[in-house]
C-alpha cells in the first residue's frame, strides 16, 4: 500500500512540474491588438500618406473599404477594395480592369494597409498563428510568433511566411519579419520606430533591412540585426495620420 501511494504521489508531482503550458499564440495576438487598438481598429475610419499617395480605410461592424488615391499628370486615380470586390476609377469614370489587374491592384492596396495597421489584421479568418518561443532583442524580453497564410481566403500571396516579436510586459509588435515570392521572392525584417497613439490607436513607421541571403531562416533575422548584418532597404513611414472614430461606411 506504502509503495502504490508512493508511486501515486510521485505522478502528482511530475504532473505539477509539467502543467505550465506553453503559451498562446492567439491570446498574445489578442493582447497586442488590444494594447495597439484599443477597441478602436473595428469601427473607424482611418486616413494617412504614404510615398505621395494617399489610403483611407473605413471599417465597420467586419465591413471594410480600403482606399487609395493617387494624384499625377494624369489626374485622379481612386482604387476601392471591399469585402465584396475592387473597383478603380479614373477622374472619376468607373474603369474596366481585367481580372488579373484587379488583383494585382486589390493586392497592392491591402498590403500598404495590412502594415499600417498591424496587429489588427492578425485575426482574419486565414491567418494560422504559432508559438514559436520567447526570445531577447536589444536586451528586452520577446514572444517570437511565426503567421502563415491558408489557401483559402488567404489571397494570392498565401505563401508568404511572417514572425512577429511582441514584448512581453507591454506587447507591442517592436520588430517583423517576413518572406514572399512575388516579382522574384525575398526577405525583409522591420524595425518599428516612431510610435504614436492616435484617437487610441497606435501607429509606427518601419526601418526595412534585407539579409544578403534568401536561405537564412526568418526566426533568425533578429540575430543578425543585432550584429549589424541587415542591409537597411528603405523607411516604411506614414505620414498625416488622422482617425475618426465610429466609421460610416
Amino acid at each position: 500500500m506504502k509503495i502504490l501511494l508512493t508511486f501515486f504521489l510521485a505522478l502528482l508531482i511530475i504532473s505539477c512540474g509539467n502543467s505550465e503550458k506553453e503559451p498562446s499564440a492567439q491570446a498574445i495576438i489578442d493582447k497586442a491588438i488590444q494594447h495597439s487598438c484599443n477597441g478602436n481598429c473595428e469601427n473607424a475610419t482611418i486616413d494617412f500618406t504614404f510615398r505621395d499617395r494617399c489610403y483611407i480605410s473605413k471599417r465597420k461592424n467586419g465591413k471594410f473599404q480600403l482606399e487609395r488615391i493617387t494624384i499625377d499628370s494624369t489626374g485622379v486615380t481612386h482604387d476601392i477594395l471591399t469585402n465584396e470586390n475592387f473597383r478603380r476609377y479614373k477622374n472619376d469614370q468607373l474603369q474596366e480592369v481585367v481580372d488579373s489587374m484587379a488583383l494585382k491592384y486589390s493586392n497592392s492596396v491591402n498590403s500598404v494597409h495590412y502594415f499600417a495597421q498591424l496587429p489588427f489584421s492578425l485575426n482574419a479568418p486565414a491567418v494560422i498563428k504559432d508559438y514559436l518561443g520567447e526570445d531577447e532583442i536589444n536586451g528586452e524580453r520577446y514572444h517570437e510568433i511565426g503567421v502563415s497564410f491558408k489557401q483559402e481566403g488567404g489571397g494570392t500571396d498565401f505563401q508568404d511566411k511572417f514572425v512577429y516579436w511582441i514584448h512581453q510586459e507591454n506587447f507591442t509588435v517592436d520588430y517583423l519579419a517576413y518572406s514572399y515570392e512575388t516579382d522574384g521572392g525575398g526577405v525583409r525584417f522591420r524595425e518599428a520606430f516612431n510610435e504614436r497613439i492616435v484617437k487610441g490607436i497606435r501607429f509606427v513607421d518601419y526601418n526595412n533591412y534585407k539579409p544578403n541571403s534568401l536561405e537564412i531562416p526568418l526566426e533568425e533575422l533578429d540575430d543578425l540585426f543585432q550584429q549589424g548584418k541587415l542591409e537597411l532597404l528603405s523607411k516604411i513611414e506614414t505620414e498625416a495620420v488622422g482617425v475618426m472614430l465610429d466609421a460610416n461606411l
